[in-house]
């Protein structure tokens, strides 16, 4: 059985919106469990340069979207960064799912050895070819944010482990 680039990415993508909607439903249990403002567990950020728990999950959706947008040859959604509760982050994650996975198949498998250009920064560009692009660009970002939502809720006592990272 033969997979193509861009369905072993958009695979690796559902499952960490998946345990990343999993692991916000549990932070948000811990919080109402102690009587912590949900803020507090949103505003907060493992070190002083990196971004909130808000943030993380924002990004991972970007990640997501944009990147599997890019190569599907379509523009991509906006999801404006909004989000001011648990729920609002698990419904954009539900959001990036859905933009994600409704994207076309056989646009995005298309000449994985063709290049993709995307923004790299301030006034910066980067052209890949579109597979190494999904497998190294796309896929480690949104596992990159998925990391750290786990580890900022976990840093905060709520009971997660490696099941809940992979989504079990």
């Amino acid at each position: 059985m033969s997979h193509s680039t861009s369905s072993v990415a958009l695979a690796q993508i559902g499952q960490y919106y998946r345990a990343m909607g999993g692991v916000l439903a549990k932070g948000a249990q811990h919080a109402k469990d102690r009587g912590v403002d949900e803020q507090t567990y949103l505003n907060w950020r493992l070190a002083p340069d990196m971004f909130t728990l808000t943030r993380q999950v924002q990004l991972a959706s970007d990640f997501g979207v944009r990147g599997m947008s890019r190569l599907a040859g379509v523009d991509s959604v906006s999801l404006p960064d909004t989000e001011t509760t648990f729920m609002e982050l698990q419904a954009r994650l539900a959001k990036a799912w859905e933009v994600v996975s409704g994207l076309d198949a056989e646009a995005m498998a298309a000449d994985p050895d063709g290049e993709v250009t995307f923004p790299a920064g301030r006034d910066q560009t980067m052209t890949l070819p579109r597979g190494v692009y999904a497998c190294n660009m796309i896929v480690p970002n949104v596992g990159f944010h998925a990391a750290m939502t786990y580890a900022i809720l976990r840093h905060l006592g709520v009971p997660l482990g490696k099941r809940d990272f992979m989504g079990g």
